[in-house]
């Protein structure tokens, strides 16, 4: 089945912070492939802007270099390579000082109704400063769209300053905060399941289902980002941003359509239905030792990060309610971390058993059904329902999982998630991008917790690089009568 593709309008995207991991890893190789795949017309424009006096060529080398490292030798075709990096340019500029912000300017030229995108791929506190350059030198006149990544802020006070910053500058509708994971093609087959099938959705509250539970596991460390890292945590990293929107996403009423407003109106009545968590019963925070991985023994945090005074989590679960009708009394699972067993993020909806069962005991248990949305890695989506067992010789219960490979289904490749989002703003979609009150939403729930967590004398749990966190993630699942899910697949 081949995917369609729809060529975007003419577009300048500049990216500050363009020599960066996140332009390079990601922002680049996205762009190219949108571009192999057609998507971006002859005249788009990309130019780089960072601190770093680089010339075009410079910058054109950087970006083969990103293709060449970041784009599978599959995906990869000289001719439309060349052609790409021939879109690209640059201009040195600081957001502390006015030089190089006429060059942008000039070479941007006046608002004349072509899209004009600023992706901010730099440290939250440059928001605020290149707004105001932007606003400086007339360059958020018009149709313009601003593009920033998380994290919005480590807390409300300092979520609304940032927010603050970029409202004097642009205008709500002109903001784009990304995160990542609403990219996917499985969060978005999340609201293709509840909302195109007649199946799911009149199953879908706490009459049907007895829990639901959120997982984003990785076998990495903090790698090249400890020094960030151990200003965040877990909680800040993951929590605030990827996994609460994975749960608005999952809980959220059906919108009266798929306009943006509509979609996260639902969602922020979410964030505000959030019980307000007594962490200390329903949070557990962990931090990885020495252990093994795929790759052999790894070092604990501490030894990575250099500081054995460090308190910081690499781990969270937590046990989330939602105080409205349809989710009264189901428990919401949610846990994250570093260095664990797999690396693996999905959604587990786990229905409740069935009210009585007509077999006899040598059919064996019946498993309740469980549906297991896989985001990453293998994107999936799998229906665990109970069969009989082949064969003469009685009734033989067996818990079968009927799969939904996307790789196999659709036989495409799969896009990247930041190519689909880049293309959003460009088109000016911003159904998947974070709203401000969402944002806020967000920290009022989250900011609570920091602060029981920082008044408590108890440091993280230690646990073991390898596993599946502290025992103590364990026994909070347990102590509501459930176990986690894990899949061996």
């Amino acid at each position: 089945m081949a995917a369609r593709v729809i060529m975007v309008e003419p577009f300048d995207l500049v990216v500050f912070g363009a020599t960066g991991d996140l332009s390079v890893r990601k922002l680049i190789p996205a762009l190219y492939q949108r571009w192999a795949a057609g998507q971006i017309p002859e005249d788009a424009r990309i130019i780089g802007v960072s601190r770093r006096k680089l010339s075009d060529d410079d910058f054109r080398a950087l970006g083969r270099d990103a293709l060449l490292k970041h784009v599978p030798e599959a995906d990869r075709d000289e001719a439309k390579m060349g052609s790409f990096i021939a879109r690209l340019s640059y201009i040195p500029a600081d957001a502390g000082e006015d030089a190089g912000w006429p060059d942008l300017a000039a070479s941007l030229g006046k608002p004349d109704g072509r899209i004009r995108v600023f992706y901010l791929a730099t440290a939250p506190e440059l928001f605020g400063p290149i707004c105001e350059k932007l606003g400086k030198f007339g360059m958020a006149e018009g149709g313009t769209r601003l593009v920033v990544e998380k994290p919005i802020g480590k807390s409300l006070a300092s979520a609304r300053a940032v927010n603050e910053a970029i409202g004097q500058v642009f205008g709500e509708d002109h903001v784009y905060r990304i995160d990542h994971y609403l990219g996917k093609e499985t969060v978005q087959n999340l609201m293709a399941l509840r909302f195109a099938n007649a199946l799911f959705e009149p199953l879908w509250n706490s009459a049907h289902i007895d829990n639901v539970q959120i997982t984003v596991a990785e076998t990495l460390g903090v790698e090249g980002r400890a020094g960030y890292y151990d200003t965040a945590g877990a909680l800040r990293d993951m929590v605030q941003n990827h996994i609460l929107q994975l749960l608005c996403l999952t809980a959220m009423e059906p919108p009266t359509s798929l306009a943006a407003d509509a979609v996260r109106d639902e969602k922020l009545k979410v964030l505000q239905a959030l019980v307000p968590m007594r962490a200390a019963e329903f949070s557990v925070r962990g931090q990885y030792r020495a252990g093994a991985s795929a790759g052999g023994p790894v070092a604990g945090y501490l030894e990575e990060l250099g500081n054995p005074a460090s308190r910081t989590e690499t781990f969270v679960a937590l046990r989330a309610e939602i105080a409205n009708w349809r989710w009264a009394g189901v428990p919401f699972f949610l846990r994250t971390g570093k260095r664990l067993a797999a690396r693996v993020s999905e959604i587990v909806v786990q229905f409740r058993a069935i009210p009585h069962s007509v077999f006899d005991a040598g059919a064996g248990a019946i498993a309740p059904n469980k549906l297991v949305v896989r985001v990453q890695p293998d994107e999936s989506v799998k229906l665990f329902v109970m069969l009989k067992d082949p064969g003469p010789g009685g009734m033989r219960l067996q818990e079968i999982a009927l799969n939904m490979s996307f790789a196999e289904a659709f036989g495409v490749r799969n896009p990247d998630a930041y190519e689909r989002l880049l293309m959003d703003v460009v088109r000016g979609n911003q159904t998947l991008f974070m709203r401000r009150d969402e944002v806020e939403a967000a920290w009022r729930w989250i900011d609570p917790i920091l602060e029981e967590w920082a008044a408590s004398s108890e440091a993280p749990k230690s646990y073991t690089s390898g596993t599946w966190g502290p025992s103590a993630a364990i026994a909070l699942v347990e102590r509501a009568g459930r176990t986690w899910h894990e899949d061996e697949d």
